[in-house]
C-alpha cells in the first residue's frame, strides 16, 4: 500500500508543476485540477497513516534540533534514514522536550501531552548542561560534588513529604558539560497520572551534606542560556510495533543493508527518478528492483522533517518467467506456480509476482507540534530486494 500511497503522490506532484495556469485554462481543465488536487490530499492523507500522524505537525519558524538528538539519528540511520541495525534503538520512539519552567531556582516541568499513553515508556533521562564555576570563586577544596534529582510531589496528596529522590550520583565541581541522570520511574507515573506531574528539582551538596555555592555548581537555564545547553527530557518509548516486529528473532542475526550495485545514491537527481515514471521497460524484463525516490520536499513536509530529507523506497518491477532461476530468488511455491503456468495443468493460473522480499526500516527526526524533537522508526518502509512470489 505505502509504494502505490507514494506513487500517487508523485505523480499528483508532478502533474501540479507541469498544469497550465489559469488564464488559459479550459473549464474541463479546471474540473480536472480539482480532481488531481482532491487525490493528491487524500494521498498525502494516506501516507500520514503510514507514519502514524492525523496530520503534519505545524511549524512555527525555523527551530535547530538538539545535538543528542542528531547524533542519535546519526547513530541508528546512514545517510537515506535507513536503520543500520534494528538493536541499535531502545523502543521505536524517541521523544526530547525541553523544561517548560525556564526557572534560575534549579526546578524544571516537561509537558508529555504529546506522548500517547499506549506507549511503553522504556527509559527517560534528564539532560543538565554543567557550566564552569564563576571565576571569581575562589577555589574549592572538594572536587566532586554530589548531585540529587527529586520529582515535585503534590502536597495536597502526599502530607508526609514534598518530594521523592529520583537520582543521585557525584560529579567533579570543576568539569563542564552534559549530565545525563534516569528518571524512569517518575516518567511512568506521570504518564499513568498527567496531575502528578509537578516536575523536578536538583539540589547540589557536598560531599559532608552542606549546601554548595550556587556559583562553583551551576547548571545552564533554558531562561539564560543558548538553546543547545537548555535542560532536556529525554524519554524512549515502545509504542508495540517494534516489539511484535521482533519478537522470535536471533539479536544476533541482524539483516544486512543492501549492497551496490543494488542500492542507489542517496540523493537521485531527476533524470534517475524518472526511469519510474517517463521510461517504458521491455516487456520481458526479468524481476528486479528500480528506484523510488520519495522526496518530502516536494511532497511539502520539508518543513517539519529534520532528516532525512527523502529516502529511496525502491519498488520491484519486471517478470517472472518459466523457468525460474536462483537469481530470482523464487520461493517454492512461486517455483510450482511457475511450473504449473508453463504446463497448463490448471486454468487461470497467472506466473509468480515480482515484490519485494526483504523490507528494511527507515528513521524520520522531525519536530511534533509542540516543538519537540522525536526520533521515530517505521517499519517495512524499503524494498532491500525483489524476488519471485
Amino acid at each position: 500500500m505505502l509504494l502505490f500511497v507514494v506513487l500517487v503522490v508523485a505523480a499528483a506532484v508532478r502533474s501540479s508543476a507541469g498544469r497550465p495556469s489559469s488564464s488559459s485554462s479550459q473549464p474541463h481543465n479546471y474540473l480536472e485540477e480539482n480532481e488531481s488536487q482532491e487525490v493528491r490530499s487524500e494521498a498525502i492523507r494516506r501516507l500520514l497513516e503510514v507514519f502514524g500522524m492525523d496530520d503534519p505537525p505545524s511549524t512555527r519558524g525555523h527551530k535547530q534540533a538538539p545535538q543528542y538528538m542528531l547524533d542519535l539519528y546519526n547513530t541508528v540511520a546512514d545517510v537515506d534514514g535507513v536503520t543500520k541495525d534494528p538493536y541499535l534503538l531502545e523502543g521505536n520512539t524517541v521523544r526530547s522536550f525541553f523544561d517548560k519552567l525556564r526557572s534560575e531556582n534549579v526546578e524544571y516541568r516537561f509537558n508529555l501531552s504529546n506522548v500517547a499513553r499506549t506507549e511503553k515508556v522504556l527509559t527517560a533521562e534528564l539532560h543538565l548542561f554543567k557550566l564552569r564555576p564563576q571565576s571569581s570563586v575562589t577555589f574549592n577544596k572538594h572536587h566532586f560534588c554530589q548531585v540529587n534529582v527529586y520529582q515535585v510531589l503534590d502536597i495536597t496528596k502526599n502530607s508526609t513529604q514534598d518530594r521523592k529522590l529520583l537520582s543521585s550520583r557525584l560529579i567533579p565541581i570543576h568539569s563542564s558539560g552534559w549530565e545525563v541522570f534516569t528518571i524512569t520511574q517518575a516518567v511512568r507515573l506521570w504518564m499513568a497520572d498527567e496531575g502528578s506531574n509537578q516536575g523536578l528539582q536538583v539540589v547540589v551538596k557536598t560531599l559532608g551534606g552542606s549546601q554548595v555555592d550556587h556559583r562553583m555548581v551551576r547548571f545552564a537555564s533554558g531562561r539564560s542560556h543558548h538553546q543547545s545547553k537548555q535542560p532536556m527530557l529525554v524519554v524512549f518509548t515502545d509504542d508495540g510495533r517494534r516489539s511484535a516486529a521482533l519478537e522470535g528473532k536471533d539479536p544476533n542475526d541482524t539483516p544486512l543493508l543492501p549492497q551496490l550495485p543494488m542500492a542507489g545514491p542517496p540523493l537521485p537527481s531527476r533524470s534517475a527518478r524518472s526511469l519510474d515514471y517517463g521510461e517504458e521497460e521491455p516487456a520481458a524484463a526479468s524481476c528486479r528492483r528500480l528506484p523510488l525516490y520519495v522526496d518530502f520536499e516536494e511532497i511539502g513536509w520539508s518543513g517539519w522533517i529534520v532528516s532525512p530529507r527523502g529516502y529511496n523506497a525502491y519498488h520491484c518491477k519486471g517478470s517472472c518467467p518459466f523457468p525460474l532461476g536462483q537469481n530470482m530468488r523464487p520461493s517454492n511455491h512461486a517455483t510450482v506456480q511457475s511450473i504449473i503456468n508453463a504446463l497448463k495443468l490448471t486454468r487461470g493460473i497467472e506466473t509468480p509476482c515480482c515484490v519485494p522480499d526483504k523490507l528494511f526500516s527507515i528513521n524520520l527526526l522531525y519536530f511534533d507540534d509542540d516543538e519537540n524533537v522525536v526520533l521515530k522508526q517505521y517499519d517495512d518502509m524499503v524494498a532491500g530486494s525483489c524476488g519471485c512470489h
